[in-house]
């Protein structure tokens, strides 16, 4: 059953129907079932009856026809749905741009709790559509309210096909030329587990792109590989918008595999690459490298999490071509700071884009920090995002008063103006540019019987930038391995456990809040590199 309707459902079930119960399947449900106190589990997915007996509560299952009939949905709150796929083509969100839509990150490849936040969310009102690439979309849009169903693979009765559209000749629509109207929704994780819908609009993300194009005017224009995801906002604007504007052509390929990836390049003769750090560890030490012709490169860039100086260096000398960084997030539209072709400091992120200012403030004082020394990182500028879609309060814990947006990064600005990232106040977890919220991967352990208590950091990691460690308090019996294998039955890729440490306690705060910052300096002792 799509798990976007079944997030519609929830609220009218437990509102309605039954008001003590959640409704949902696997892990996440009995981990949101214990901590919340619901007394009965609703699964309208096949659900392994294991769980279901670890739930102690009644349970009861109901298939996508049943739930209908008992209880059906209005399009009262329906509004634009688009879900992608990470293949998904280029010019479908420049189209969405152009025809008055906006773009939502929203992937039916994953469609976790988060995602199912992300369509709750979303609430817009524009012109009530869904785009999806399987006759799933049907049913979604339906109890959605949508009243148009376009799908991207094939045409069933009822719905458009894409194709149709693209072979249209009729005049296109008078789209008021609004600057400031939303144009783009993609979603950063907040520290809960859910996502924040960060709100771009059209003023934002073209601010950006012609930043960007003036601080790498130096740069060659040629054929780029398009192979992040476009739902990420650095594949999205950094690579996607910006190598358009600039005139590259761009090569798209669906994901990062070795072969195709390095076939791609030789072929198209590829000239500038846009990367995350593990696919530049590939190329720095992978032999099958050595099997195709590269030498059309001719600029690196790397970003979306940390890269060392080491593996910088390492990739540039095997490549014989310059590896540039830089720092950005969702909230900037893209990008802050990028390096200059010029004038590259290895090891760090390069130097603020025109047109926008940047200050480091000591988190515990609030005040600008001195000289020299590190403090959270805040940017100023034509690309900062509006706020959170429907949250308030944690735009405003986010953007000050004067426009300010805090990043939530350490780091230090040298006398030159470039910065190096050095920490993470906030607590998520970045692994290969994907972020990851401690608190949702505790939800989940604190279901194994095994798990006492639990806490969950990033350990740094040369290729991933970040990876997920939990440190447990056990129960009787432990098994470390076992356990990081019960967690990747149950999680996408990149939020599995990469180790498992057995402790004593977890160190906490006189409010019971986990002193994170401890745990990481034990993590880093453990590893041999004690915290200066």
């Amino acid at each position: 059953m799509p798990t976007n309707f079944r997030t519609a459902l929830q609220a009218r079930f437990r509102s309605e129907l039954y008001p003590d119960s959640l409704i949902e399947a696997g892990a996440t449900a009995l981990a949101l079932a214990r901590i919340k106190g619901h007394k009965r589990l609703i699964a309208v997915a096949p659900i392994d009856h294991a769980w279901l007996d670890r739930f102690g509560g009644e349970a009861q299952a109901f298939d996508a026809d049943h739930a209908l009939k008992l209880c059906p949905l209005d399009a009262a709150n329906a509004r634009v749905l688009r879900t992608v796929e990470q293949h998904m083509i280029a010019d479908v969100p420049v189209g969405a741009f152009l025809s008055g839509g906006v773009d939502s990150g929203a992937v039916t490849a994953a469609m976790t709790r988060a995602t199912r936040h992300r369509i709750k969310a979303f609430t817009i009102g524009f012109p009530r559509s869904a785009i999806d690439e399987t006759a799933a979309a049907r049913r979604i849009a339906e109890h959605l309210g949508c009243e148009h169903i376009v799908l991207i693979g094939g045409e069933v009765e009822g719905t458009i096909g894409l194709a149709s559209l693209m072979a249209c000749t009729d005049v296109e629509p008078d789209v008021p030329n609004d600057p400031d109207a939303v144009a783009a929704l993609p979603y950063s994780s907040g520290t809960t587990g859910l996502a924040k819908g960060v709100v771009l609009t059209h003023r934002t993300i073209v601010s950006n792109v012609c930043q960007v194009i003036q601080a790498i005017a130096n740069r060659p224009v040629g054929v780029a590989l398009a192979f992040l995801p476009m739902f990420h906002i650095y594949g999205f604007t950094a690579v996607t918008l910006c190598g358009l504007a600039r005139g590259n052509t761009l090569v798209t390929v669906p994901r990062f595999e070795p072969e195709p990836f390095l076939q791609a390049i030789s072929k198209y003769r590829v000239t500038a690459l846009a990367l995350v750090p593990p696919v530049l560890q590939f190329l720095a030490a992978h032999p099958m490298v050595d099997r195709y012709d590269l030498s059309s490169l001719e600029t690196i860039s790397c970003g979306a999490a940390p890269l060392g100086a080491s593996l910088e260096r390492q990739a540039a000398e095997r490549l014989k071509c310059p590896v540039l960084q830089g720092f950005g997030m969702t909230e900037s539209s893209g990008v802050v700071f990028t390096s200059d072709l010029d004038a590259p400091r290895r090891g760090t992120s390069g130097r603020l884009l025109p047109g926008t200012e940047a200050r480091l403030v000591d988190p515990a004082s609030g005040d600008d920090a001195a000289p020299g020394e590190a403090g959270e990182l805040w940017f100023r500028g034509p690309q900062a995002f509006k706020g959170y879609l429907h949250q308030p309060e944690s735009t405003a814990a986010t953007i000050t008063s004067d426009g300010w947006v805090r990043t939530g990064d350490i780091g230090r600005i040298d006398a030159d103006g470039y910065l190096t990232i050095t920490d993470r106040l906030k607590e998520l977890i970045k692994v290969k540019g994907f972020q990851v919220a401690p608190a949702e991967l505790e939800a989940l352990l604190v279901t194994h019987p095994a798990v006492a208590d639990v806490t969950v950091i990033g350990r740094p990691d040369e290729r991933a930038g970040e990876v997920p460690v939990a440190y447990v308090v056990p129960r009787g019996a432990f098994d470390a391995e076992a356990l990081k294998a019960w967690v990747a039955e149950r999680v996408v890729a990149y939020k599995q456990l990469a180790d498992v440490v057995a402790c004593a306690a977890i160190p906490k705060t006189a409010a019971g809040k986990i002193l994170r910052r401890v745990v990481r300096e034990t993590d880093a002792r453990r590893a041999g590199n004690p915290p200066a």
